[in-house]
């Protein structure tokens, strides 16, 4: 029995091979069908749009449709692109309304109006709903298919309303009970349905619902649909009317997307468009440079220290020899805060109004690491190099610490106050200010106890 693994080795070298043959496209073919829906997936996002292609020619409708599910928007919409339209109208038509506008989001303008009138007039209708929302509410990610219940119903009557449009609704789970104008009054489990008498009321049944307005941000939402444990959640309108369903593949969907942006902004760069090893050099390189550049002319700063306070380093030399250790510490200290403070935010534990208490409290923080490591270098230091140069590594330690602390925990909460992305006040930035503050609190204290 062959391998998965040669299997995919044998897809991979006909790839490379650009198979333009009949033969080698049926091989192709041949081998693509025996592997499962994941390695696909790998193949089509790891390679570039033109062999991808020609991969996703070869797949039969089911294969296509799990695999094209699978992909992000930008990477389907690069196979749209590709492909001749008869091949993906009924894709297009399959997927669900929630991700046929995320794909429609990045297609031309010109081929997503082409691709939106190809569709029925529900599919149609449905799609142009969703696209009527901002692209970062959460209206943008819900499904408009949901099945509803009506309070009055028995559950023998709102079963057989189940079975009559099982096929319609991504999920079933979940069901949203609604009055005459819509409006959601309860949810009701399906478990619970079909565990109740078929004579009981569906009114007796239902629960509080965990409720969100479509034009809610989206991170919110889905960081309080998973904190809530969620299966789906009824998305309303101004009017609390319902409007829609979050699932939770949708909702980790978000999560993923939002927390590798952070990441990428906290290391420096921006987040790749595409699958590492499909995205060009060039592009890769882009999304690194800017913040190179913007911490190269910041650490400019430190340079300009060192050499204001080049007089005090050459009456005492041995100051030189501490300031790795204190750039570190202080660049340490404040990433650890901000990436605190950033992770509280998005989970909604710290809100913006909350900035002096988050002052407060990383001010005793910095305070105690400060205590902690400036009684170390009081003591190291001074057994060395004296008790004066002691003093001055304890008192800097401390002082750089506090400072730290602070400006790590703050800086997240300036950047949302103004409509920033947190994220942006990255790591490698808060580093650098970190730096120059440090060395400036350094020779402060230096030139006050040695008396430089």
């Amino acid at each position: 029995m062959t391998s998965p693994i040669a299997t995919l080795d044998s897809v991979l070298a006909l790839l490379r091979k650009d198979p333009t043959g009949e033969a080698d496209l049926e091989r192709l073919a041949h081998e693509a069908h025996a592997l499962p829906v994941g390695d696909l997936v790998y193949l089509v996002r790891t390679s570039d749009a033109e062999k991808s292609a020609l991969l996703f020619r070869v797949l039969d409708k089911d294969q296509a449709l799990r695999v094209f599910e699978e992909l992000a928007p930008h990477q389907q919409a690069e196979l749209v692109s590709a492909l001749r339209d008869p091949q993906v109208a009924q894709i297009i038509e399959d997927l669900d309304p929630d991700d046929r506008a995320s794909l429609f989001d990045e297609l031309p303008a010109s081929v997503a109006e082409r691709l939106l009138h190809g569709l029925d007039a529900d599919e149609r209708a449905m799609t142009t709903t969703v696209l009527g929302y901002p692209r970062d509410a959460i209206g943008r990610y819900m499904s408009p298919e949901v099945i509803a219940l009506h309070p009055e119903q028995s559950v023998d009557q709102a079963l057989a309303h189940v079975r009559a449009h099982i096929d319609e609704p991504e999920t079933i789970y979940l069901l949203p009970v609604v009055d005459g104008s819509r409006k959601v009054l309860g949810v009701v489990g399906l478990r619970r349905l079909l565990a109740e008498d078929g004579t009981t009321r569906v009114h007796d049944l239902e629960h509080t619902a965990v409720l969100a307005r479509a034009s809610e941000e989206r991170e919110q939402v889905a960081r309080r649909f998973l904190a809530e444990k969620l299966l789906a959640m009824p998305i309303v309108d101004g009017e609390e009317r319902l409007v829609g369903v979050l699932t939770i593949d949708d909702a980790m969907a978000i999560i993923e997307e939002e927390d590798a942006e952070d990441s990428a902004r906290h290391g420096g760069a921006e987040p790749l468009p595409r699958a590492y090893l499909a995205t060009p050099i060039l592009q890769i390189v882009r999304s690194r440079i800017v913040w190179l550049v913007v911490l190269a002319v910041s650490a400019i700063l430190t340079v300009q220290v060192l050499e204001f306070f080049e007089a005090s380093l050459d009456e005492v030399v041995v100051l030189a020899l501490f300031i790795p250790l204190l750039t570190g510490t202080g660049g340490n200290t404040g990433n650890q805060a901000a990436t605190t403070v950033t992770r509280a935010l998005a989970v909604g534990e710290v809100r913006v109004r909350d900035l002096p208490r988050v002052v407060w409290r990383e001010l005793r923080i910095g305070a105690t690491l400060g205590s902690v490591l400036g009684t170390l270098g009081l003591v190291i230091a001074g057994i060395f190099y004296g008790l004066p140069v002691g003093i001055v590594m304890g008192l800097t330690l401390l002082a750089i610490c506090m400072m730290a602390a602070v400006v790590g925990g703050l800086m997240p909460l300036i950047a949302k106050r103004i409509g920033a992305d947190p994220a942006v006040f990255s790591n490698p930035f808060i580093s650098t200010f970190c730096d120059a503050t440090g060395l400036v609190i350094y020779f402060s204290i230096a030139t006050a106890v040695l008396g430089l």
